[in-house]
């Protein structure tokens, strides 16, 4: 089982896939994740990314697409595997597609969390992070006991820049651009499944586990 996930910053996507991974047993895939450990083992791949990341350059498609492909041909994704993050473009999307057909593979589903954007806006404005500890809180779904303190180490609880509905607008413009019209691609190859993100996570969750049998 193959599967993309789809959706806006904010969305819960990132959430969704490690429930997937957990339930079918297969890896979660993030692109971070790959730069991060080919990095560290030095690999061929990762020295290459690693010299665009150290002058601030964005590491090529082809190349993210080399650094995907090898670590879904490893062996714990044999069974499958749930790609978070990647792709984020039709040209991504494409070389994705194309190197996956020469192993004889491809993708079975594509699934979009879909949350309109101001419910995104109101989300993530409301999340808060602890300087000291990194534990992250909600003012309304995970608030901590008390107001703009942590409940593990009694740090200080921020709101990121990230988090800050002008960077979300910002960020939700970028996505609108980019990656929504691999919703139009996936549509068309007739692998896209639609769920509601503004339910609850475990209905969400039930909708896409009932999609994926």
């Amino acid at each position: 089982m193959k599967i993309i996930m789809l959706g806006a910053p904010g969305a819960g996507k990132g959430t969704q896939a490690k429930m997937i991974a957990d339930k079918y047993n297969v890896p979660h895939i993030s692109t971070g994740d790959i730069f991060r450990a080919n990095i560290k083992e030095g690999t061929e791949l990762g020295k290459k990314a690693k010299a665009y990341m150290d002058k601030g350059e964005l590491v090529p498609d082809a190349l993210v697409v080399d650094l995907v492909v090898d670590r879904v041909g490893k062996k714990d994704a044999e069974n499958g595997y749930v790609l978070d993050g990647f792709p984020r473009t039709i040209p991504q999307a494409e070389a994705l597609d194309e190197a996956l057909s020469k192993m004889n593979d491809k993708i079975d589903y594509a699934i979009d969390i879909d949350v309109p954007d101001d419910n995104i806006v109101n989300r993530m404005s409301g999340r808060r992070a602890c300087v000291s500890c990194g534990g992250t809180y909600h003012i309304v779904n995970i608030p901590p006991k008390k107001d703009g303190i942590c409940d593990v180490c009694g740090g200080k609880l921020i709101l990121r820049d990230d988090d800050k509905p002008e960077t979300v607008q910002k960020r939700l413009s970028v996505y609108h651009e980019q990656t929504q019209p691999l919703i139009d691609y996936y549509t068309e190859k007739n692998i896209l499944r639609t769920v509601d993100g503004t339910c609850s996570m475990e209905e969400v969750f039930k909708a896409i586990t009932d999609i994926l049998g």
